[in-house]
Parts: structure tokens; C-alpha cells; sequence
């Protein structure tokens, strides 16, 4: 074996194979965190909530923002739970729950709080996205 093999994708003998990965596959489990819960905690599923350290994060204050991330968080945490587990008819009735969740918060935000996506434009006599007040600064403008 020359100095140039690691470029041809081969390994001396001796050391392959390096590692075997495994990955358990995740138990089917009905979510039990709330949807802001599971935002700070980083998962829907209690099973998985492995804290690094131990450390847990605080829970994020009640904004307009926090509600759209916490409900978006929870589509995406159980579309990748279905993406393993796709006959699992109550997760997937959850997942349309929270899809129509999703779009009436996306719907409320935009007309409270200012567009949030490039869609939220569409028809818009002009362009809009970098007037004040932004996201962060809803505490500014008086009002939950």
C-alpha cells in the first residue's frame, strides 16, 4: 500500500473495519411533551430527552414567535418520527393536526405580527420585509 491509497478509498487490512455504527430504532410511544415543552427540551418524545450534562433548558417565554417555533418544532420532530414509523395511523393523525396548527399560527403571526416567510408577500402592495417592528421586538410594540 502506497501513501496515495487513502485517496482511492482503501484501508490497509488491518484496520478496517474501523467502527460499526448502531443505531437502535426508536420504540413507537405517543408523544407526551406540550409543544413549548418540547421546544426547550429539544424533543417530542420523553424517551429520547437525553439532556447533554444534564442540563436542562429553561422554558421559553409566551410570545406570538415562541408559539409558531414550538408548533413548527413539533411538525418536524414527528414528520422525522413518521419518516421511521409511517403505520403509525395516531402519530399521523397527530402530524395533521399540528400541520393545520401550523398553518392557522403561521396565518395569525403574519397578520399580528408582519410577514415571517417570503409567501407572506405574495400580494402585497410592497415589499415589506425589512420594516420594523421584527420578531424580536415584539415586546416594543405594547401587546401580546
Amino acid at each position: 500500500m502506497n501513501a496515495d491509497s487513502y485517496k482511492n478509498g482503501r484501508l490497509p487490512g488491518e484496520f478496517a473495519p474501523l467502527a460499526r455504527a448502531y443505531i437502535p430504532v426508536q420504540e413507537a410511544v405517543t408523544p407526551a411533551y406540550e409543544s413549548s415543552e418540547a421546544l426547550s427540551r429539544g424533543t417530542l418524545f420523553p424517551g429520547l430527552d437525553l439532556p447533554f450534562m444534564n442540563i436542562v433548558n429553561d422554558e421559553l417565554d409566551q410570545t406570538p414567535l415562541t408559539e409558531l417555533m414550538a408548533i413548527d418544532f413539533v411538525t418536524d420532530e414527528l414528520e422525522l418520527y413518521l419518516d421511521t414509523h409511517a403505520d403509525d395511523s395516531e402519530a399521523f393523525a397527530l402530524y395533521q393536526t399540528f400541520l393545520a396548527l401550523k398553518k392557522e399560527a403561521h396565518e395569525r403571526y403574519a397578520e399580528r405580527c408582519g410577514v415571517i416567510s417570503q409567501t407572506d408577500m405574495l400580494g402585497m402592495d410592497s415589499y415589506s420585509w425589512l420594516k420594523d417592528p421584527w420578531p424580536w421586538d415584539f415586546q416594543n410594540r405594547g401587546g401580546n
